[in-house]
């Protein structure tokens, strides 16, 4: 296991005076740690379930404001995610993106017309004065969620990243771009004033367990980690921390997240996934062709648990959900 080290148990009074209820923390990205929050909220209450998201990738697109990962997490546990692209919104139309095209405006993110409904909702609440994390918990009930989703941060985070042709955005590199050029650097910029949003230190503090999602370490839960305080919880809580691989047979399962490994260093493993998320990581998840890299991740200090780790359907998502509880020591 890791090196961290508990802090001295608590009294019963002072844990009665600060009961809050057990939860299921999950710092996730969007796509992948969507389908890993849905296997969670079928095999427990998803009232337990507390989403730290991502909003690195945040952008404004047509004087909206837009959060993919947290729209991600929210349409995946209201069972509106659309099944086929793993974003965005089921049975979607996009009769203003046409529009928007024939008015000349850029179209190359793609929003769909429920979807923008969402976002036209968020920048309301935004500009009456609602912060990011109110405007998020106003979105999720609305559509029926029983989870607290949170953002990382109420302030601004923007993951940038430097190419041969100059700094591009997270979504213009990911969408526009379809991440083909070269990285040379990842930041994130506005990280270093950045204050996690209401809750959330709580939240890792008290948890029953901590889970990070299935997503791309530098660009999906790195942006989080980014955000002070946030990596020093991590290494505070009495709480087993266990992170999911996104690494399959030396190969991202989705997305650029071998390629910005490599852009730091790092070899195309889940390893080194494991090596990112040092020196707090208890147990790492993986797939059972990787079953190889144990021995590695016991010398590293970090127990390795093989699961079947593509989630294909609902009952996949499940079982890795399960498989995940338990290596923390969770019961459903």
């Amino acid at each position: 296991m890791s090196s961290r080290h508990p802090s001295p148990g608590r009294s019963a009074p002072e844990l009665e005076a600060n009961f809050r209820p057990i939860v299921i923390v999950v710092l996730a990205g969007g796509t992948g740690a969507a389908k890993l929050i849905r296997g969670l909220a079928a095999v427990i209450s998803p009232a337990r379930l507390f989403v730290v998201g991502n909003t690195g990738d945040d952008l404004e697109w047509w004087g909206l404001h837009v959060s993919p990962d947290l729209d991600s997490v929210t349409y995946a546990l209201a069972g509106l995610l659309d099944p086929d692209r793993g974003w965005g919104r089921r049975d979607e139309s996009f009769h203003c993106l046409e529009d928007m095209h024939r008015f000349g405006r850029e179209t190359w993110f793609q929003v769909g017309d429920r979807d923008l409904a969402t976002h036209l909702h968020r920048t309301a609440l935004l500009r009456h004065g609602a912060r990011l994390s109110a405007a998020t918990r106003a979105i999720s009930e609305a559509l029926g969620v029983t989870a607290h989703i949170a953002p990382m941060s109420d302030d601004p985070v923007r993951t940038e990243i430097e190419t041969p042709a100059g700094w591009l955005s997270l979504q213009e590199f990911f969408v526009r771009a379809r991440w083909q050029p070269e990285v040379r650097r990842v930041e994130y910029a506005g990280a270093r004033v950045a204050k996690p949003a209401p809750g959330v230190l709580e939240a890792i503090e008290d948890a029953e367990a901590v889970v990070v999602g299935c997503s791309n370490p530098v660009t999906s839960v790195g942006p989080i980690l980014a955000v002070p305080g946030i990596a020093e919880g991590l290494e505070k809580t009495r709480a087993p921390i266990v992170a999911v691989s996104p690494i399959v047979g030396g190969a991202a399962v989705s997305g650029p997240a071998g390629k910005l490994l490599l852009a730091r260093g790092l070899a195309v493993s889940a390893t080194s996934v494991a090596e990112v998320y040092r020196p707090w990581l208890d147990a790492l998840v993986l797939d059972r062709q990787d079953a190889h890299l144990g021995p590695d991740l016991e010398r590293r200090g970090v127990h390795p648990v093989f699961a079947d780790a593509l989630m294909s359907n609902s009952a996949a998502e499940a079982a890795l959900a399960r498989a995940t509880l338990a290596a923390a020591g969770v019961s459903p």
